[in-house]
């Protein structure tokens, strides 16, 4: 189900990756997410990167499981924050009832169409009840590679939150705005959290 060359990409690009993301500082969006949350509520961080979402997430109390498909993310990852890091793919996610919060940010959107209604499936059914899941994702139409090879599918806000309802979710909030990615690119994206049935 993972996109091979996207997982390469990621591999290859560790430091640019970091250097970005760090500049962005604690996104205001994961903040309100926390702030959804109990201390010691246990939290996904799907496609986590270098997890410095789990580390804020840490610091404000939460149990973390950060979980990447590229090895080189996982690594660094628990070089630097010792944050028990696994590499796992979209696919992997099989459990059921164990978080209370799913973070899916800006990493499904690697994910083929086709597979996208399973995967959010399988997070719903990982969820305990009234868990939340953030889903970041750019806007747009169809899909491409960008300058690294990183696959990527688009959607509209309508589209997504149709996915999320059909995988039982209640959408709770919803946040557009646009920032520009590693490759160089102005997106627009879309924050949808989601409230498990």
């Amino acid at each position: 189900m993972a996109d091979q060359k996207t997982i390469d990409a990621y591999n290859g690009q560790v430091d640019s990756y970091l250097k970005m993301v760090d500049e962005l500082g604690v996104d205001p969006i994961l903040l309100r997410f926390i702030d959804r949350l109990k201390v010691n509520d246990y939290v996904l961080d799907l496609g986590c990167g270098p997890a410095l979402a789990s580390v804020a997430m840490r610091g404000k109390g939460l149990r973390v499981d950060p979980v990447d498909a590229a090895k080189a993310m996982v690594q660094l990852a628990n070089d630097k924050f010792d944050i028990a890091a696994r590499q796992a793919q979209f696919s992997d996610i099989d459990t059921t009832n164990t978080y209370h919060g799913v973070w899916a940010n800006f990493s499904l959107l690697h994910a083929q169409p086709q597979h996208l209604a399973a995967i959010l499936m399988a997070l719903h059914k990982a969820l305990r009840p009234k868990g939340f899941l953030h889903l970041g994702m750019k806007l747009g139409q169809g899909s491409k590679r960008d300058k690294y090879d990183r696959y990527y599918a688009y959607y509209s806000q309508a589209e997504l939150e149709h996915y999320l309802e059909n995988a039982g979710f209640n959408i709770v909030h919803s946040e557009l705005g646009e920032a520009l990615g590693m490759a160089g690119d102005m997106e627009p994206w879309v924050a949808l959290t989601g409230s498990a049935k």
